[in-house]
């Protein structure tokens, strides 16, 4: 049996990584007692008892875990930002290219992506890669998100019966800062400008849109919204977790962010006109942007059908 290890189970994405184990039988998950959760000791002796620890830490939490392995076995998944563009980790979003799948089944260190990097980079990446726009493009992306992807801080801030009334409205943050994300934006896609990155967060737990609109005039080839969708199409062809969505009258007249909650999905949309195209994310933030892509990561490396508890 598989013995698995949440470090920083208490957290929201612990929570739910431990939640999608609920009936497998070929898992074990290792427990550590309350008291001794902060305890380094004990935290390196359950990192080093397992086949798989996950990382649900603060960054520097996260590195501090990694430096405690000596068990050449254990292999680590972490969910923080700490090792997204580092030398030696695996980016964790198996769609993304041919090869992804067989660098994860072979890794030992894997890193899952953030969540709007997630949406953003599965829409970026092959519009960068496949030459539709280039590299030096001004790229701007607006995103929103439920509350829960702002931990357990600002889920008691949303789930406060005595909020403050400006919660009931969208919540712009990050303006003028760089956000987290950017930086494995970049590195993935192969940008060579940071985008202009716009999130929101309001009042609903869990979901996620992720924007981008294209100038089509400032584009690398003469492509129409069509031929971007049928080379999105071509690139996730067969991918059962991403998906793109039908082009033109088929396509929903307006999204949501929350239809996927609890689920490992991602769709993706393309909409435009001659001026410019829409590119559009819908998944959830502590799905495919979080602890399911954990899990799907760990099924992989593990060689088992990577569906295993997420369906």
């Amino acid at each position: 049996m598989t013995k698995v290890f949440i470090d920083g189970k208490e957290g929201t994405t612990g929570l739910q990584i431990f939640e999608r184990f609920a009936g497998r039988e070929d898992v074990e998950v290792l427990q550590i007692s309350e008291e001794l959760r902060k305890d380094v000791n004990e935290r390196k002796r359950l990192i080093n008892q397992s086949d798989f620890t996950f990382l649900c830490l603060p960054d520097d939490a996260a590195r501090e875990a990694v430096s405690l392995v000596e068990n050449d076995n254990t292999r680590i998944i972490d969910a923080s930002t700490a090792h997204r563009t580092e030398r030696g980790w695996v980016y964790g979003l198996p769609e993304l290219t041919p090869t992804r799948r067989e660098e994860i089944a072979a890794a030992k260190r894997v890193a899952v992506p953030g969540c709007y990097a997630s949406g953003f980079n599965v829409l970026m990446y092959p519009m960068v890669k496949n030459g539709f726009i280039p590299q030096y493009y001004p790229v701007c992306c607006h995103a929103f998100s439920g509350y829960s992807g702002g931990g357990k801080k600002l889920i008691a801030r949303y789930e406060d019966e005595n909020r403050d009334a400006s919660y009931d409205s969208v919540r712009m943050y990050a303006m003028g800062k760089t956000h987290k994300h950017i930086k494995e934006m970049m590195a993935v896609t192969g940008l060579a400008y940071p985008p202009a990155f716009c999130p929101s967060t309001a009042d609903y737990y869990c979901g996620m849109l992720v924007n981008i609109p294209i100038h089509v005039r400032a584009m690398s080839k003469k492509a129409t919204a069509q031929d971007v969708w049928e080379m999105l199409s071509k690139h996730y062809e067969g991918q059962h977790f991403v998906r793109v969505m039908p082009f033109g009258g088929e396509a929903p007249s307006e999204l949501y962010a929350n239809p996927l909650a609890g689920t490992n999905m991602l769709n993706i949309y393309v909409y435009g006109n001659d001026d410019y195209i829409l590119l559009t994310s819908q998944l959830d933030n502590l799905g495919k942007g979080a602890s399911g892509a954990a899990v799907q990561c760990m099924n992989i490396m593990m060689g088992i059908d990577e569906r295993t508890g997420l369906e």
